[in-house]
């Protein structure tokens, strides 16, 4: 049965219609067939197609008399359910909801709903579906963009901030179970990405989300993966550096690595840092070998950088770059100055063979220190220090025997050894004074002093006693040490008592002549040591008795108060030719 209630045409205005007033249910339809109330038909229709109850007031109080209207539409579809059956009772109440909703949405300016009409129920709500392939490339690039495909900004989140605590991790810890960690990481949120993707049906493809989570991973992979090339081609070049012993080529290579290649390969940057830290040792040993060998010899430094070196040479792989270390300290060798390339190469001669690459230093010290000895031995010679001159030339002589430089080194050695022999000479002689040198108690050789020979005058430096030894012949005396055969000391002349009595003579005192006394004259006794030079040894040792007058007419004496008279002894008058008679056999060692 077809009826229109209210038929408008769309063009034709209408007022607004105020609320309907509530009308009851007209009663006469209850005995026959209860009325189909909107609770029931409710009943009737399935839950997930039936209108909630809130939207049908709205829609009886937007049009008034439609809610009476919808009562009578409710019967007309109880009758049609009863020519229908079941599934006309539901398409009635879908057709009753349906208007009621339109109604509700349209306002009054909606046409009037005509039943009876051909309709079809609405389809239900369409479930979101998704592409395993999109999600998992999405979060193939760590940065979450797998579940944003899904919806799930928290696991995005989740993602994401798992990548960034990975990433410092491997910037801290730079070790490879770091680096399987992150590929753990990328299989398992790939992995769970495709799993949530895949759940329930249907799933659908979608190429826009797949391009762009292929694009962005592509771009992470590929960034990564240049990163990760360039890092290692750091990494070759500073080995290579490291195998050729360039130490400063090794640290220019490593400053190319910066934050992202650390990141991308971490294990090889630190291994880069490592081979960069012992460089850094060994150019630390390099300048302190360097401060050693500038200005005054530092054997601390030296001790150091050695060292260093030792320290170094345990490590695997660094023999090369120590020996281009040691080779650039052994290169600066010899210096200038010889007697500080002698100081280096005594320090270096000293150190105990290691049976590695430092004993290299052996060969370097063969080849520098004996032109280094001699060299500074003549400067030291030049300079009268002759011990220090003397020293280094017996050192060739003891540590390099069949040098060429031997024959060189045994002549400037006795040529130091005599010189400082009559450097201690003239040094024992000197200061005098008038009195007996230091040599007459502390003797000392010359050994290229003229041999004392027997039987022939030997000139002889005297010292002491001047009063007699100054009246010797000048032939008898050497101009200096160097020409002197015999060093002759002469004591203080003996009491006037102590030499041998030559004649007795009577005296009387002319003050008071009743004063009369006997005068014994004895002989000049002077004690006296005679050394060879040329050996410093004593050769003769004996008191000189010089002779001379006696007895003159008058004597000379002095006294304090009372006159005692003449002495009984007294010293004969000597001459010049006496006190040669007296020391010839001591100049002519007879």
């Amino acid at each position: 049965m077809k009826r229109e209630e209210n038929a408008m045409d769309d063009d034709t205005p209408h007022a607004t219609p105020g609320p309907p007033p509530q009308e009851p249910v007209p009663s006469e339809a209850a005995p026959s067939e209860p009325a189909l109330s909107e609770p029931a038909l409710s009943d009737a229709v399935p839950a997930e197609t039936a209108a909630p109850d809130a939207v049908r007031a709205d829609a009886q109080k937007a049009h008034g008399a439609r809610g009476a209207v919808g009562a009578r539409d409710a019967q007309d579809a109880a009758d049609v359910r009863d020519a229908q059956g079941a599934e006309g009772a539901r398409d009635a109440a879908g057709a009753w909801d349906a208007a009621g909703a339109g109604d509700a949405q349209d306002g009054p300016d909606t046409a009037p709903l005509v039943w009876g009409a051909d309709w079809r129920p609405p389809k239900p709500p369409r479930k979101r579906t998704y592409d395993p392939l999109a999600v998992a490339l999405g979060n193939a690039s760590l940065l979450g963009v797998g579940y944003l495909f899904l919806g799930h900004r928290l696991l995005a989140l989740f993602q994401l901030a798992g990548t960034l605590t990975l990433a410092v991790v491997v910037w801290g810890h730079a070790e490879a179970w770091c680096e399987f960690a992150v590929l753990g990481w990328w299989l398992l949120t790939s992995a769970h990405g495709w799993y949530l993707a895949r759940r329930g049906d249907p799933r659908t493809s979608a190429r826009g989300h797949r391009l762009a989570a292929a694009a962005l991973t592509l771009a992470v992979l590929l960034t990564a993966g240049l990163l990760r090339w360039d890092a290692a081609g750091i990494q070759d070049e500073v080995t290579s550096a490291r195998e050729r012993g360039d130490c400063d080529a090794v640290l220019a290579a490593q400053d190319g690595v910066g934050f992202w290649q650390r990141l991308a390969d971490a294990p090889g940057a630190e291994r880069g840092d490592g081979v960069v830290e012992v460089c850094r040792r060994l150019l630390g040993a390099r300048d302190e070998l360097n401060r050693g060998l500038s200005g005054d010899i530092d054997t601390l430094k030296l001790a150091s950088g050695f060292t260093t070196l030792s320290e170094v040479l345990e490590e695997p792989g660094y023999t090369r770059p120590v020996a281009v270390t040691l080779d650039a300290f052994l290169r600066r060798l010899p210096l200038t100055d010889a007697c500080r390339t002698v100081e280096v190469t005594d320090w270096l001669w000293v150190r105990e063979p290691r049976h590695d690459v430092l004993d290299r230093v052996a060969g370097t010290v063969r080849r520098t220190a004996p032109k280094a000895l001699v060299e500074c031995a003549d400067t030291l010679h030049g300079d009268q220090d002759w011990d220090h001159a003397r020293d280094h030339y017996q050192q060739l002589l003891d540590r390099y025997p069949t040098n060429p430089l031997a024959d060189r080194a045994r002549k400037g050695a006795h040529r130091a050894t005599l010189a400082g022999e009559l450097a201690t000479v003239r040094d024992r002689l000197s200061d005098a004074y008038g009195g007996q040198p230091a040599y007459c108690s502390n003797p000392a050789k010359y050994s290229a002093a003229p041999a004392a020979r027997k039987g022939a005058v030997n000139r002889a430096l005297f010292y002491g006693n001047d009063e007699y030894t100054d009246q010797l012949p000048k032939g008898w005396r050497a101009s200096e040490a160097s020409k002197a055969a015999l060093i002759v000391c002469a004591g203080d002349t003996a009491a006037t008592d102590s030499g041998t009595a030559v004649a007795t003579c009577p005296y009387y005192s002319e003050e008071t002549p009743q004063l009369t006394g006997d005068v014994t004259f004895r002989k000049i006794a002077v004690p006296v040591k005679v050394y060879a030079l040329r050996t410093g040894k004593v050769v003769a040792e004996r008191t000189v008795e010089i002779g001379g007058t006696s007895c003159p007419s008058r004597i000379e004496y002095g006294h304090y108060g009372i006159d005692p008279g003449p002495p009984a002894d007294k010293l004969v008058t000597e001459s010049p030719a006496d006190v040669r008679t007296a020391f010839e056999p001591l100049v002519n060692l007879e």
